[in-house]
């Protein structure tokens, strides 16, 4: 019997694997998580919305059971897919880890291949994590340090949405590296958490230093420095530009 079969009949079986992950608290979240599926249509050259269901595995993957299975699987071409996710007070960061940002990417994309119980997948999927970002209303817990703003287009003042705003340094004692980021809104808002210690000019200096760096896509970045506390509830304006 060939090692394909019971993976095939599993409920569990899947051809994409998706793994919330809650960027801000460092940890795979699955509960209030909703993922939409869509199916790209070649003849009108859109995407429709997909009648498959989401599954929750018990390790906290996204999974779409029966996806893919074809009676004449050999006769069927692989299929584009997408799936898009939603939480409250979360942006989800697409694509996927190692891939370059870009803020009209709205979704996870990825190929579905034709299989039935004698054809397994030319393809296995392996577990993919999505990076949900705190959004301009996420409820940082009391005390929380953040900076907020707006990220414009530099040439027509236009805002930036879903562009990627981050920070990094090092920490004070042990130098660890650190990193914070978030997206901004339709309207080009965006408020990020300042956990650490950002660079000082002296070891007992008050003021600390932080550079937002702002990016819309490949080439079309933007940054400005940050001195806090007296910029904290100052309005920081990011503007994007040809790089």
């Amino acid at each position: 019997m060939s090692a394909f079969l019971p993976l095939a009949r599993s409920t569990l079986y899947s051809s994409v694997w998706l793994v919330p992950f809650d960027d801000y608290a460092r940890r795979v979240r699955a509960a209030g998580v909703e993922v939409r599926l869509d199916r790209f249509d070649e003849a009108s050259g859109g995407w429709l919305p997909s009648d498959d269901r989401a599954v929750l595995t018990p390790s906290g993957s996204i999974a779409f059971p029966g996806l893919g299975r074809r009676a004449e699987p050999w006769a069927a071409r692989p299929e584009r897919h997408r799936a898009r996710f939603a939480a409250v007070g979360y942006q989800p960061l697409y694509p996927a880890d190692g891939l370059p940002f870009s803020a009209d990417l709205v979704g996870v994309e990825f190929l579905v291949h034709p299989y039935d119980d004698t054809h397994p997948p030319t393809a296995l999927a392996s577990p993919r994590l999505v990076r949900l970002l705190p959004g301009v209303a996420f409820p940082y817990p009391p005390g929380t340090r953040t900076v907020h703003g707006v990220v414009l287009d530099a040439a027509t003042g236009a805002p930036v949405a879903n562009a990627l705003i981050e920070a990094g340094g090092l920490t004070s004692q042990d130098r660890t590296p650190w990193h914070e980021r978030t997206l901004s809104d339709a309207r080009g808002a965006f408020r990020l958490s300042l956990r650490w210690e950002g660079e000082k000019a002296a070891e007992h200096a008050v003021e600390e230093t932080f550079r937002l760096k702002a990016t819309e896509r490949p080439g079309r970045t933007g940054s400005l420095f940050v001195h806090l506390p007296q910029d904290a509830e100052r309005q920081h304006v990011i503007e994007i530009r040809e790089q």
